[in-house]
């Protein structure tokens, strides 16, 4: 079952968390159903582990032909991969990164995407979904080259993508976050290997400051709201990751890779 973020009046904001635990083979991901009176939008859809109690949740409040848009805040397979079966089960467009736009095809059969991918431009912009607005926001390099997180003005939440993840299981995803320094254990080895410096935190960090988050919400782990909001801003702003912490020794070739010779016939010898 969903959990519901935000429900008043006609607005609904439903987390799936635990759509990809079969096997545990898959990392923990969350998938995002918007309701806005008899249309919506799904955000980050997942992979085909997903899709089946998705597509469900989401006939529970309008019909295929209803959905609005898919958002995909970048293009890996746990954001995406299960892309072909959306373009068959609905007509709705999907909204990505201009980065992306050529490459998500690959996900689907020949034409399924032909005239339905928005490439959204890199400065972000407002996206209509019947008579409400989301907010595609830049989150470029957080971690994607073509990266956004959607900011929902009706229910103040952020869904930050892979910024703010925490390693967590589905069941543990469902609980949010109201103070940081016990989360921050289980955010910080990810967010200092896939975030990409701490000048593009700072960058984001000025840009959400001007927003009124009620709630951060990332595709992996648990929500963040109350004052978790401003003590994770506060916590990225100053944290040292992905080529910050690169040297030398992070691009050194493979003990005894020097040692790899080819003889005449191009077969590979030591010596």
């Amino acid at each position: 079952m969903p959990i519901e973020l935000y429900a008043r009046g006609d607005h609904r904001c439903l987390m799936f968390t635990d759509l990809m635990d079969e096997g545990g083979e898959a990392v923990q991901a969350n998938q995002f159903l918007i309701v806005h009176g008899d249309t919506g939008a799904i955000l980050d859809p997942g992979g085909n582990l997903a899709y089946n109690e998705l597509y469900v949740g989401m006939t529970r409040y309008f019909p295929p032909h209803r959905l609005g848009a898919i958002l995909a805040s970048h293009a890996d397979p746990d954001i995406i991969a299960s892309l072909d079966r959306w373009m068959t089960a609905t007509s709705a467009p999907l909204y990505i990164s201009r980065v992306w736009e050529r490459f998500v095809p690959h996900f689907c059969k020949p034409g399924k995407t032909e005239g339905r991918i928005v490439g959204i431009p890199d400065s972000g912009q407002i996206i209509q979904v019947g008579d409400w607005q989301i907010v595609a926001l830049p989150a470029h390099f957080l971690h994607a080259e073509g990266n956004f997180q959607f900011y929902d003005p009706v229910s103040r939440i952020l869904f930050s993508g892979d910024l703010g993840a925490s390693a967590a299981s589905g069941r543990q995803a469902q609980q949010s976050v109201r103070s940081l320094a016990e989360h921050v254990p289980r955010m910080e080895a990810f967010h200092r290997r896939y975030m990409v410096s701490n000048k593009v935190l700072r960058h984001w960090a000025r840009m959400v400051r001007e927003l009124d988050i009620e709630m951060i919400v990332p595709q992996h782990g648990a929500p963040m709201e109350g004052p978790a909001v401003q003590e994770f801003i506060d916590w990225v702003e100053g944290l040292s990751c992905g080529i910050d912490l690169m040297s030398d020794a992070n691009y050194a070739v493979p003990a005894g890779a020097t040692r790899l010779r080819r003889n005449h016939t191009g077969a590979a010898l030591l010596g």
